[in-house]
């Protein structure tokens, strides 16, 4: 028996154990992790930019920053995360959009497979790859001098938040990709949606500070909401209320979405 024979019975016997949009899905997700293993330098050019942040908000607008009754590098750390998970997504928008346009999905639509699973093994690649990124900005808070003010089962909560962030962000930029010419407008176009997301919110600063028209959009969207639900789980508070919202915009979002992106994906067929 051949190795691509051995392959393709285990393919066969995966897709009775699970449903087969399932094991396609995976599959998809398998292939992805491999490829991010070979281009490493994707992921490290990920994290350098929240790690610039980290540090020069930490050390050259830190004194310039006051909120009341929270240590800045407490503060700061918390929104970085979703920070960092939110423009982790715009690789997800390249990638889609590069397998796109150099024929690979063709070659995903000519299998007898899941219309959902390029998309959805995507979506789970880039959920194991925001979790090495939150491990490491969680790493390097310490350093600049983040500290857990709750339990390790908080910091846990909000490890799994942020990863259901970015997985319903993923769906935003698979979307975006989908529609996009060629990768690098998918990459032009992902920034100015993350950065009208994630610049007027409570990242860097409590929304109070803002004018009153910034402050109410800043309120009221999936950023904010995310970014005061990791602040909750990490430094303590009312944590029910922030948490109950940001799953709302979460599942929301993916809601809305997931079945457009599949949609999209299917009507490029």
């Amino acid at each position: 028996m051949t190795t691509s024979t051995v392959r393709l019975a285990s393919s066969e016997l995966d897709r009775r154990r699970v449903p087969w949009p399932v094991a396609d899905a995976l599959a998809v997700a398998s292939r992805n992790l491999i490829a991010m293993t070979r281009t490493p330098q994707v992921i490290v050019f990920s994290t350098i930019q929240p790690v610039l942040l980290i540090l020069i908000f930490r050390y050259v607008f830190a004194g310039s920053m006051h909120i009341p009754g929270v240590h800045y590098a407490d503060y700061l750390i918390s929104g970085i995360l979703v920070l960092t998970v939110a423009f982790g997504t715009q690789t997800t928008a390249t990638a889609v959009a590069e397998d796109l346009h150099r024929g690979i999905i063709e070659r995903f639509r000519s299998l007898a497979m899941a219309r959902s699973a390029l998309l959805a093994g995507r979506a789970i690649a880039d959920t194991c790859r925001f979790l090495f990124m939150i491990l490491l900005m969680i790493g390097v808070g310490y350093v600049v001098g983040f500290r857990l003010h709750t339990t390790p089962l908080a910091l846990a909560a909000a490890v799994a938040l942020l990863l259901l962030f970015g997985l319903a962000m993923s769906w935003v930029m698979a979307l975006l990709a989908l529609t996009s010419q060629s990768a690098e407008a998918a990459t032009a176009a992902s920034f100015p949606v993350l950065a009208l997301l994630c610049f007027p919110s409570n990242v860097f600063v409590a929304t109070s500070y803002m004018p009153a028209a910034v402050r109410a959009y800043a309120a009221h969207q999936p950023v904010s909401a995310n970014v005061s639900a990791v602040r909750s789980l990490l430094l303590g508070g009312p944590t029910g209320s922030h948490v109950l919202i940001a799953l709302l915009w979460c599942i929301g979002m993916m809601a809305v979405f997931a079945p457009l992106a599949v949609r999209s994906y299917r009507r490029s067929d």
